[in-house]
């Protein structure tokens, strides 16, 4: 139980990667907050995370939204302890993106969503956490390799390994740690939503799992596990780090993403 009586507020915790985050949290005693958009995924999600975690819609790019989320927490709980952001995307407009064709409008709704969102939700929570809290930032292993197709959404995740370094210089004070956890390809519902026949998107997840040399996709409570260590004392004397939970990329060459 390495999140016992810790409080938890986790953004995009009610599908994919952030709700095998809430359910690792769980299963090590934590408590706190889911927060999406979706009011059907979060109704599901907080039915199977149980009582002690609440179900909060609220749009991320929003700071209003944000600073309600902070105080709803804190106004029930008593306390702030971790923050998992991790709401982000690259399936919003805009975010399947090239240097040809991209729009300004685009370009600001991408970065919006996968980037200016981390920087207010972590500015937002700071009230509320904790001294000595632990902020886990979820990026991706395209932060450091290039997609064809995610130009914007690659360059968004490569910044937020450097927001976790800044952060974790600008909080030293409060002995606030901030690291990342940059998961590889993820299992996740996230495919449902291009658009592909069922056939096709079989074939998709092989040719990405391809890309790991466990030749496998990863599982969102496999990158639940390393928020867990992120968030506990286990990563006492890790501050401004990032972990690539990968698979062992060999290479991105020749796995089309959707466009």
């Amino acid at each position: 139980m390495k999140l016992q009586d810790k409080v938890a507020v986790i953004t995009g915790g009610n599908s994919g990667i952030g709700f095998g985050i809430a359910q690792e949290f769980k299963r090590e005693g934590a408590k706190g907050a889911i927060v999406g958009r979706n009011p059907e995924t979060l109704a599901a999600s907080a039915h199977e995370l149980g009582d002690d975690f609440l179900a909060l819609r609220a749009d991320v790019t929003q700071l209003a939204d944000l600073e309600r989320v902070f105080q709803t927490v804190v106004d029930t709980f008593g306390k702030l302890d971790t923050l998992v952001v991790n709401a982000g995307g690259a399936t919003a407009k805009g975010t399947v993106s090239s240097v040809i064709s991209t729009t300004e409008e685009e370009f600001q709704q991408a970065i919006d969503l996968n980037l200016k969102s981390f920087f207010f939700t972590v500015q937002k929570a700071l009230p509320y956490l904790q001294d000595e809290a632990s902020i886990v930032l979820v990026a991706s292993m395209g932060a450091h390799k290039a997609f064809a197709g995610l130009t914007l959404y690659t360059a968004a995740k490569a910044a937020i390994v450097s927001f976790a370094r800044s952060f974790s210089q600008d909080l030293l004070a409060r002995n606030i740690r901030v690291n990342v956890v940059s998961p590889g390809i993820i299992d996740t519902p996230v495919y449902d939503k291009f658009g592909l026949s069922e056939e096709e998107a079989t074939q998709q997840k092989i040719d990405l799992a391809a890309v790991a040399a466990l030749k496998r996709m990863g599982t969102p409570s496999e990158i639940g596990r390393v928020a867990v260590f992120l968030a506990s004392e286990d990563s006492s004397f890790m501050l401004g780090s990032e972990v690539l939970a990968d698979g062992g990329p060999l290479t991105c060459k020749g796995v089309p993403l959707p466009a």
